[in-house]
């Protein structure tokens, strides 16, 4: 996905789903471009962070963010995912996640959030 300039920021977020497999290692890369879209926009004095909730357990989870010229990678390491949903039903947890920047000390912002839909992984090896 594509995030354009500052003029958007404190904008209405961008709204995803996110399929991961129960039991995964899965990564998200967001991108924030200039006007242009090709362009990466100066991201390096931004500090990330991402967390998801699952409202059924009442627990939030962080998740990895790394961050490059322009990007940030958001992943849920298979040690969490692992955790998420139980059973074989096709999808077997809904989450809410989001991504959030400091930008400086007086400007948070609330690029994406979404849900993520948890898949049942039925190799047997992660129920």
């Amino acid at each position: 996905m594509n995030l354009c300039g500052p003029e958007s920021f404190g904008a209405d977020p961008v709204n995803v789903q996110w399929q991961i497999v129960r039991g995964d290692s899965a990564t998200m890369r967001v991108e924030f471009l200039d006007d242009d879209g090709k362009t990466a926009f100066d991201t390096s004095a931004w500090t990330f962070s991402a967390s998801s909730y699952d409202p059924k357990a009442d627990v939030i989870d962080e998740l990895t963010v790394t961050s490059g010229s322009g990007y940030a990678d958001i992943t849920a390491p298979k040690e969490i995912t692992s955790l998420w949903g139980a059973g074989y039903r096709s999808v077997s947890a809904e989450l809410t996640f989001d991504l959030q920047v400091v930008i400086d000390p007086s400007t948070t912002w609330t690029p994406v959030v979404g849900t993520i839909k948890v898949l049942s992984d039925v190799s047997g090896s992660t129920l």
